[in-house]
């Protein structure tokens, strides 16, 4: 194990998923979200491959044992990455990011509804604290739905955003699952073919053709989010989970410098309030999980848990 490589790895793919955030934002005013989910996903395809090749594993890393769970975790994800998409077309970069803090909260609640995984009473508190920072995030966006044509756009956007944070849970279960069977690289690769062809369901509902720079930056975002996936892959390689997952928050930061700098988004002090809250339960349930994965290690070395 390396961590300080492991963490490294992290950052960058943190790093990568923000600017492609960015990117399909700054076309979003002209390029559908569907379409913008087609060049992220279908560009990603040639960067894996190349990533499986340089590591051996494009023979034996491709071989499926659950072709239906690689559907379904596909679909689920791609709803989320176009949902994700679509709300960045409505909402500032900071907000959509604060928001979609939500799917790790989310899963911890599908693990014990779908997974029978055991939720006890500081992982419930912990989750019930962070959907009160999502509440917090929202509740200025719901009191406009009935408000200016902006105002409403702006809060169809903040449901479109949690719904894909719903999504993307449902996809970490779904990996939950795959991984019993299934290679990280075959998981990584069938979900960018999955939300590639899904993508093009999408079609009929009014593509563009993208103007040269659009084109590029919608070539960049795809290029981008492959490496981000890869960079994650690696992260978990070289160090545990309870290790670099409080990086993903990294995030927050990225997307309120650019936001403002790129965007010229203020954030507000509610968005900042509920965000902090979100962000408190998410890093209460890694250190929990550190913990319990501990407490297992002893248990499994014959020695007696502490706490």
């Amino acid at each position: 194990m390396h961590p300080a490589k492991g963490i490294a790895f992290k950052l960058c793919s943190v790093t990568m998923f923000i600017l492609m955030a960015a990117l399909v934002k700054s076309v979003s005013d002209h390029v559908p979200a569907g379409e913008a989910v087609f060049f992220r996903s279908a560009l990603a395809i040639p960067v894996i491959l190349v990533w499986l090749a340089a590591r051996g594993d494009l023979r034996t890393g491709l071989k499926v044992a659950s072709p239906l769970g690689h559907f379904w975790r596909g679909f689920v994800g791609t709803a989320a990455m176009g949902c994700m998409f679509a709300g960045l077309g409505l909402l500032p970069l900071p907000e959509v990011t604060a928001i979609g803090y939500a799917a790790p909260l989310l899963t911890v609640i599908f693990a014990a509804m779908f997974l029978g995984e055991d939720v006890r009473i500081f992982r419930m508190f912990s989750v019930a604290l962070g959907l009160v920072g999502v509440i917090i995030i929202l509740s200025p966006r719901l009191t406009l739905l009935e408000g200016e044509t902006m105002q409403t756009a702006e809060a169809v956007g903040a449901i479109i955003v949690l719904m894909g944070a719903v999504c993307a849970a449902l996809a970490q279960i779904y990996v939950r699952k795959l991984v019993q069977s299934e290679q990280t690289s075959a998981i990584v690769f069938y979900f960018s073919i999955t939300s590639t062809l899904l993508s093009l369901l999408t079609l009929p509902f009014g593509w563009v053709v993208p103007a040269p720079r659009e084109l590029v930056m919608l070539c960049c975002a795809g290029i981008l989010g492959g490496m981000g996936q890869i960079f994650l892959t690696s992260a978990y390689r070289f160090a545990d989970a309870s290790v670099v997952a409080p990086f993903d928050y990294a995030s927050m930061l990225m997307a309120l410098a650019i936001g403002y700098f790129i965007f010229h988004e203020v954030p507000t002090g509610t968005m900042i309030g509920g965000a902090s809250l979100v962000i408190l339960a998410g890093v209460m349930i890694i250190w929990r999980e550190h913990r319990l994965g501990l407490q297992r290690s002893k248990a499994r070395s014959g020695m007696t848990p502490q706490g």
